[in-house]
C-alpha cells in the first residue's frame, strides 16, 4: 500500500498490536488508541517518528472525541481507519446476567460507532479512504454461550454493511474483518476448543493484504469459515441437531 495517515484502535495487545506492527514496518503514520499508554508507547518506541499515541475509552464519547480533534491537529485527514478495539464475555444461561450484555455491547458496538463519529470526517478527506471494522466469524453460526459476543457482531455486520450503502457516495471504502479463533490474551481465556486457530501476526498479515486489494469482507481461515458459513445455511432443525451437543450443561442441580 501507499503510504497513509492509519487511525487504529484496540492496538495495545493481540491483532491490535500485531496490526501496528505490520503497518508500521510498511512505512505507514500510525496513531495508536486504546485504555492502556504503556503499550502504545512501547509500540511508538520501536518505530521513532511513525506513532503518534492517543489512548482512549472507546465507550467514552467525549474521549474519542478529544482522539478525533487530536488527529485532525495532527493529519487534517485520514486514508485508514480499522476500528479493532473490542471484548468477548460468555454467557451462563444458569446465572443470566444482563449487565454482562451491556458492557460487551458498550464495547463493541457504542464504542465502535463512537469511533465512526470521530473519523468520518477526517476520512471524506483522505486519498482513497476506507473504514475497516473487526468483527466475528461467529455470526456465521449461532454458537451457545456466544448470545452476547454473537449479538454484538452481527451488529456490526449490519452497521458495516449499511454504512458501505451511504458512504459509497463518499468514495469512502469500507470492510469488515471476520477472523476465526485468532492467539490473542482474550482467546487465551477460553476453556474450550479453538479449532483452526491461527497467531495475531498471521491475522495481520490477513487483514493488511485484504485492505490492499479492497476487499469488502476479510475472512480467515478459509477451512474455518468455510464449516461455519455451511453449518449456518442448514435448515434450523438440522443445524440445531447438529449445534445443541456444544451446549454446557447445567450440573450444578437445583434446590
Amino acid at each position: 500500500m501507499t503510504p497513509q495517515r492509519i487511525w487504529l484502535t484496540g492496538a495495545s495487545s493481540g491483532i491490535g498490536q500485531a496490526l501496528a506492527r505490520e503497518l508500521a514496518a510498511a512505512g505507514h503514520q500510525l496513531a495508536l488508541t486504546a485504555r492502556r499508554r504503556e503499550p502504545l508507547e512501547e509500540l511508538a518506541a520501536e518505530f521513532p517518528g511513525q506513532i503518534e499515541v492517543l489512548p482512549a475509552d472507546m465507550t467514552e464519547l467525549d474521549q474519542v472525541l478529544a482522539v478525533g480533534q487530536a488527529l485532525d491537529d495532527k493529519w487534517g485527514a485520514l486514508d485508514l481507519a480499522i476500528l479493532n478495539a473490542g471484548t468477548c464475555e460468555y454467557v451462563d444461561v444458569a446465572q443470566f446476567d444482563s449487565t454482562l450484555f451491556a458492557r460487551v455491547m458498550a464495547a463493541n458496538v457504542q464504542g465502535t460507532v463512537h469511533c465512526i463519529e470521530a473519523a468520518l470526517p477526517l476520512l471524506r478527506k483522505g486519498n482513497q479512504p476506507r473504514l475497516v471494522g473487526v468483527g466475528s466469524s461467529v455470526t456465521f453460526c449461532p454458537l451457545p454461550r456466544a448470545e452476547a459476543y454473537g449479538a454484538s457482531k452481527a451488529a456490526m455486520r449490519y452497521l458495516f454493511q449499511s454504512l458501505e450503502l451511504d458512504l459509497a457516495q463518499w468514495n469512502i471504502g469500507v470492510s469488515l474483518v471476520s477472523p476465526g479463533f485468532v492467539e490473542t490474551p482474550l482467546t487465551a481465556q477460553n476453556d474450550f476448543p479453538m479449532p483452526m486457530q491461527v497467531s495475531s501476526e498471521q491475522a495481520a498479515r490477513k487483514i493488511v493484504k485484504g485492505i490492499a486489494r479492497g476487499q469488502r469482507e476479510i475472512r480467515f481461515p478459509g477451512l474455518f469459515i468455510g464449516f461455519l458459513r455451511l453449518l449456518g445455511s442448514l435448515p434450523n432443525s438440522v443445524r440445531f441437531a447438529l449445534t445443541k451437543g456444544m451446549a454446557r450443561p447445567d450440573n450444578r442441580g437445583s434446590n
